[in-house]
């Protein structure tokens, strides 16, 4: 449809420009015409009149793609204006322009505009001639580079005015710039102007000396000229039907898209009103949208995106007030994973929701509390005078918490650990509050959990060295700077060694002995665990058969190896653990390994098969720090453990007579009940070991046997034991100077 209405708008525009070139010439035609001396005309001007309107008009170049042609009338033309003068020519000019008008179309305005063109640039050719040389009349007298120039004059302002009049219409009609359309279509054309003037010239020269005569002759030499320009035309014809036929073919294009448009409309305004309701839709749901993405889909809670602009805020009103003081808490559930694992993650939603209400229970109005994902929650505490205002909510919330949930008919009790960050410490950025404030929440699970923690300076010192000590682990391994020390377990009864410990150590290049309760953490944690736990077994199982191969009457030691609770996890433990006890040659019952009661508390069921895994490959299972766990009696039956292991805490007090006794008793008469060995451990008096001994313990280990072991050392405890065994039958701790030897 646009494409129809500006090709309407250029047909307007062209149809104004040819009446304007009508009306002109209309006015030079009149005003030529009362000039004329009609005793001038003779037969020879005649027979130059005939020539040009009836031979002449007729004989044309026609223009490829265009209404018009070029005619060798402009050389009867010029003689016309040379010999008779300008009335004359104009009036000739106006003929030949009707008449090759009325050849080319049958438009009377086509005809008109033909005739009205060729008129008005004779006329301006006239003009031209009587400005610069006074005239055509007086050409007779001047001298032949005078004349020559009249002639080149005359030609050239017939061309540029002829052509330049048709070639504008042609660019309005077509849309086309004028320049392009001129030196596409008359750029060319410019030689028969040329050779007809200086045709005109020669015969206007002549012709008081031979008449008729000489025009006569001359009418065959133009038409030579004109036949040869035609001859020269003819690969221009060519070409231009060929372009000629691609512009038909786009003028076809052009309408088929036209019509396929407007056969389109119907289905365009159905399109349109299509969108208009869909517009519409959206931005009735555009509130929800922007809700959505800056609140919790469960909570309804801010989330962290909205908590950092709030938080933003809080910071850029503490450096225009002075006294302005906020805080931040950043809160996170202990052993929420349970609560997911155990009575589903329905039930765990249920948890957080709850959890979301009772947070928002112990807040202000003017407080926010943000849902940063899982069982993470951030609190902004806005407007307070000092820190005991954080500690009192946090308090609060701790209080809060002590009350059960009820989830899926089940109750259950959940806690939370929680770090304090103060906006007096001047922060600059709002992920450093929100950092510190998390730094202080790990503080709060490392001591012990259900409890909150200040942030102070020190915690972000031991975050950043904890920080480096992690990086520091992830290349340790590669660098090979772990080792394994093996600490003794005695027989109680024999005082005879019954097998090692492994444990490991890390040799840190700067540090030096790095203690395994500060990295192990950290180990954990990352999940790096797993491969130093991997390596750890395999090192210690080789060093064991290499033991039993020095000392044959020894191959009844065993070692003990400990695993993590991610090691236990890993769907493909037992398949490794029987891996590395072949590619050892360690017999599997000279292997225990220690699981601590909290790792297999926490997963029962998963523990108890991969427990049941573990012990048909025929080695022996140990629970490490027996009795410092869960309530875990009423399943110790269901696993598959040789023995228990005392902790040291009971251990440390047993000869105080108190109810440290009772425990340890009570654990030993369990163990032998259920068919299991004791183990007790961090023995470091002979008091401890004397009342080991009396509530019939079968093994020990402690300070007061040996600290952990290199490899080294522990070979030279091992001959050591061997001396002593043919000393004493008793239990008898090693002298001074055989520590001496073995350290």
């Amino acid at each position: 449809m646009e494409q129809a209405a500006r090709i309407s708008d250029r047909q307007v525009i062209s149809k104004a420009y040819q009446w304007l070139v009508i009306a002109i010439g209309a006015v030079v035609l009149l005003a030529e015409g009362r000039r004329l001396t009609l005793v001038r005309f003779d037969f020879q001007f005649l027979v130059i009149a005939v020539m040009t309107v009836m031979v002449s008009s007729r004989v044309a170049v026609k223009i490829p793609r265009f209404n018009t042609s070029v005619t060798i009338s402009d050389t009867f033309i010029f003689l016309a204006l040379l010999v008779y003068g300008g009335p004359a020519a104009i009036l000739l000019a106006f003929a030949e322009g009707l008449a090759s008008g009325a050849h080319a179309g049958k438009k009377v305005r086509t005809i008109l505009f033909s005739g009205a063109a060729t008129g008005c640039s004779t006329a301006l050719t006239v003009l031209v001639l009587t400005l610069g040389f006074g005239g055509p009349q007086y050409l007779a007298h001047r001298t032949f580079p005078e004349i020559a120039a009249a002639v080149f004059a005359m030609a050239l302002t017939q061309y540029f005015a002829s052509t330049g009049l048709v070639a504008l219409g042609m660019a309005l009609r077509h849309h086309q710039s004028f320049w392009q359309m001129w030196t596409r279509n008359y750029l060319w054309s410019s030689v028969t102007y040329f050779a007809g003037a200086m045709v005109a010239g020669f015969i206007a020269s002549r012709v008081d000396m031979s008449g008729v005569y000489l025009v006569v002759v001359a009418i065959p030499t133009i038409f030579i000229l004109y036949f040869t320009y035609q001859k020269y035309l003819e690969d221009v014809r060519s070409n231009a039907a060929k372009a000629e036929q691609a512009e038909r073919a786009r003028a076809d294009a052009e309408r088929a898209r036209a019509e396929q448009a407007e056969c389109h409309v119907e289905e365009l305004n159905h399109y349109i009103a299509e969108l208009e309701r869909t517009s519409r839709a959206l931005q009735e749901s555009k509130e929800h949208f922007r809700h959505a993405a800056f609140h919790d889909s469960l909570t309804d809670l801010p989330n962290r995106g909205l908590f950092s602009d709030y938080l933003r805020l809080a910071m850029e009103r503490c450096k225009r007030q002075a006294d302005y003081v906020f805080a931040v808490l950043f809160l996170d559930l202990d052993r929420f994973k349970y609560i997911n694992d155990s009575l589903g993650h329905s039930c765990g939603d249920q948890l957080i929701v709850e959890l979301a209400r009772r947070l928002q229970s112990c807040l202000r109005q003017v407080d926010t509390v943000a849902r940063f994902g899982g069982d993470e929650f951030a609190i902004l505490l806005d407007g307070i005078k000092d820190p005991n205002d954080a500690v009192r909510v946090a308090e609060k919330i701790q209080q809060e918490l002590q009350k059960p949930f009820l989830l899926g008919g089940h109750e259950a009790y959940t806690s939370a650990s929680i770090g304090i960050a103060m906006s007096s410490a001047g922060y600059e950025e709002a992920d450093y509050i929100l950092r510190d404030a998390d730094t202080a929440m790990y503080r709060a699970k490392d001591a012990g959990k259900s409890c909150y923690e200040l942030f102070d300076l020190e915690m972000h010192s031991r975050a950043v060295i904890r920080m480096r000590l992690e990086n520091d682990l992830r290349r340790a391994m590669e660098r090979n700077e772990f080792c394994v020390y093996y600490q003794p377990i005695m027989s109680v009864q024999s005082g005879r060694l019954s097998g090692f410990e492994a444990l490991v150590r890390w040799q840190h290049p700067e540090r030096g002995l790095i203690a395994p309760s500060e990295f192990i953490p950290i180990a954990e944690e990352t999940g790096l665990i797993v491969p130093l736990g991997s390596w750890i077994l395999e090192e210690a199982c080789r060093q064991m058969y290499e033991w039993h191969t020095q000392h044959p009457s020894n191959r009844s030691l065993t070692m003990n190896v400990n695993l993590s609770s991610k090691q236990l996890l890993q769907a493909g433990l037992v398949q490794e653990v029987k891996a590395i006890l072949d590619r050892t040659q360690l017999p599997a019952r000279s292997l225990k390994l220690e699981i601590t009661e909290s790792v297999v508390m926490e997963n029962a069921e998963l523990a108890t098969t991969m427990l049941k895994q573990l012990s048909d490959l025929n080695l022996h299972l140990c629970i490490d720090d027996f009795g410092t766990g869960y309530s875990s009696l009423s399943y110790l039956h269901r696993f598959p453990v040789d023995t228990l292991k005392i902790d040291r805490s009971f251990v440390n007090r047993i000869e105080e007579k108190d109810e440290n006794v009772e425990i340890v008793r009570t654990i030993a008469t369990l163990a032998r009940n259920l068919g299991m060995e004791v183990v007790a451990e961090g023995v470091e008096s002979e008091d401890q070991l004397a009342c080991l001994k009396a509530l019939n313990c079968e093994y020990a280990q402690g300070y007061l046997f040996s600290q952990a072991l290199t490899a080294q050392a522990a070979a030279r405890f091992i001959v050591a034991d061997l001396e002593r065994r043919s000393e004493t039958d008793g239990v008898k701790p090693m002298h001074e100077r055989e520590l001496e030897l073995v350290a």
